[in-house]
């Protein structure tokens, strides 16, 4: 490369800060990280933050590469016909390549009152907005946790974990990911934590003091927390790019936006031949890895591979002296086998360092990554191409 090429990464999270590592190790690039906080957020943690026990923030020293240039602002629209991103705080990025890995968010209650007055936990502003609800809260002031998925799981037992009081309602069942043993497993550290679970139950309207249910009952809610659903930003709708009905970018198999090859997708906001994968920074890492390999190879003048990845599991925190880990296959289907106990805490706090760890060890040496472990060699249809099972968020 005779000239500078400049790449821009749009979302520093687990994705975004794994591609921009990575796209260092090719010299005679400019790798530019736009993220609208000056923190990197571990996004798994925020639980814990909401209950006290971890900030859920490093340092972008500690995880971005020393190459790497951040730009603290939001990406209000990307020209695509222009190659620059427009930023909220005014002026704008130039690029050769993009990487749009802008993560997922909370999704739209489209329940009366639960706007205004529930509070979500999946960005780092709600969790602490829902850490200060419950500091100012009497301890014995009833808590409701909406939403029965691996968040409203680990809010809850959290929560009641720290004696707090609290109700979980579900509206289908009880962690649908996890397998039927997994799922008791998880019933019954809930109940032994005092946390009462409510299966197969809609939120109808949620107020500032009560909760009410399909069936007419209501609840006493003092602090009402909402889990259920997650939503992308609408950046790739709005800059008019091809997106599916959530706005997650549509890209090809090797994570190229439909219709323009200058820009890739990692993440959250990727939806690969239109079937994304779990939201989850299992997936993150390595698809914000292979985002960076595609624009290295069409950089090179080399045609990008395929993803392949595949899936081991679950790991959902209940508290800080339990957590279940639920076994699954490749193709992301739980199996019956599980693991649970003190012993997997500290499983789970492995798994959370070693997100971390991995993008400074990417940051240090450019490259090292490697996931064969998530490849399915034996039935790669599951796991890539437009056969790829729709996975359950």
């Amino acid at each position: 490369m005779d000239e500078q090429v400049e790449v821009v990464v749009v979302g520093g999270g687990y994705a975004g800060v794994m591609a921009a590592n990575r796209l260092t190790q090719r010299e005679g690039l400019r790798v530019t990280l736009v993220n609208p906080r000056a923190g990197f957020v571990e996004r798994i943690r925020l639980h814990q933050l909401a209950g006290g026990t971890h900030p859920a923030v490093a340092a972008y020293e500690e995880v971005l590469a020393a190459g790497v240039r951040l730009v603290v602002d939001s990406a209000s629209r990307i020209d695509a016909a222009g190659r620059r991103v427009e930023l909220a705080g005014g002026g704008a990025l130039g690029y050769d390549y993009l990487v749009y890995a802008v993560g997922s968010g909370s999704a739209d209650p489209r329940v009366p009152g639960a706007a205004e007055h529930a509070y979500p936990v999946a960005s780092l502003e709600e969790a602490q907005r829902l850490r200060e609800a419950i500091g100012a809260a009497p301890v014995a002031a009833p808590v409701t946790v909406v939403g029965g998925g691996p968040t409203g799981i680990e809010t809850a037992a959290e929560l009641a974990e720290a004696g707090r009081s609290v109700t979980l309602v579900c509206g289908g069942a009880l962690g649908p990911y996890l397998h039927p043993r997994g799922r008791r497993a998880v019933a019954r550290r809930l109940a032994r934590l005092g946390v009462v679970v409510l299966v197969g139950v809609r939120v109808t309207e949620v107020t500032d003091k009560v909760v009410r249910l399909g069936d007419g009952s209501m609840l006493a809610s003092r602090v009402t927390v909402w889990t259920a659903g997650f939503g992308v930003p609408q950046l790739a709708a709005v800059s008019g790019l091809r997106t599916d009905a959530l706005g997650r970018l549509l890209t090809d198999e090797t994570l190229t936006s439909l219709g323009d090859e200058r820009i890739v997708a990692a993440g959250d906001s990727a939806a690969p031949s239109g079937v994304p994968f779990r939201m989850s920074c299992q997936a993150a890492e390595p698809l914000g890895a292979h985002a960076a390999d595609t624009v290295l190879g069409r950089i090179d003048g080399r045609q990008p591979e395929p993803v392949r990845l595949g899936f081991f599991g679950q790991c959902v925190s209940l508290g800080r002296s339990a957590a279940v880990f639920q076994y699954a296959g490749r193709d992301d289907v739980a199996k019956a086998v599980h693991l649970g106990g003190r012993a997997t805490a500290k499983l789970k706090e492995l798994v959370c360092r070693a997100t971390v760890k991995q993008l400074t060890a990417e940051a240090r040496k450019p490259g090292s990554l490697r996931w064969e472990w998530a490849e399915d060699r034996t039935r790669p249809e599951q796991v890539s191409g437009p056969a790829r099972k729709e996975r359950v968020r």
